[in-house]
């Protein structure tokens, strides 16, 4: 998708009744119930879009039939993982990739057991990205050195996976 084309999406999930002043038209939106909402773009084309947890429960995160943010972290974990592989971050272990989808749930620290502590108890946002998001500089510069041979074979997990529509069609909000 276009930088053009992520932006306007991203302006139709603003609320007019109730703009915030946090905004940035083309990076991100704040919706009423605190929902943020970005893109990320990069060389015009649409790289990620990311969304951190409302702190009120008008707007939900759904994927298939899950709220990533109104569960517990470790639930959303075991539920996803009835989907699709899904493992903790190398960077960030209160974090969770989902590799096949391209997804990445973040928290800053984990607190399973302690509901109190929301910060650490529910994933603060979720990330989507497109195939290539999660290379490395070493696998992107063989990929291109392949494209460059004609080989075009995809290097990473990311790159060698399907389709990103297939979750961008079951993530609802």
């Amino acid at each position: 998708m276009t930088r053009d084309a992520a932006s306007s999406a991203l302006d139709s999930l603003r609320d007019l009744r109730a703009i915030s002043e946090s905004d940035s038209p083309g990076q991100h939106v704040f919706r009423p119930s605190g929902l943020m909402i970005g893109i990320e773009c990069t060389r015009n084309t649409l790289q990620a879009i990311q969304l951190w947890r409302p702190t009120a429960p008008t707007d939900h995160v759904v994927f298939r039939d899950l709220d990533v943010f109104a569960h517990p972290a470790r639930e959303v974990v075991e539920r996803m993982s009835e989907y699709t592989t899904i493992e903790a971050s190398a960077d960030e272990p209160a974090s969770f990739i989902a590799p096949d989808l391209l997804l990445s749930f973040w928290r800053p620290f984990a607190a399973d057991d302690e509901p109190d502590e929301e910060q650490g108890y529910y994933f603060s946002s979720v990330l989507l990205a497109k195939p290539g998001y999660y290379d490395t500089p070493a696998q992107v510069a063989e990929r291109l050195r392949q494209g460059a041979l004609g080989e075009g074979t995809a290097t990473s997990r990311s790159t060698s996976r399907g389709d990103s529509g297939d979750w961008l069609d079951a993530l609802t909000l």
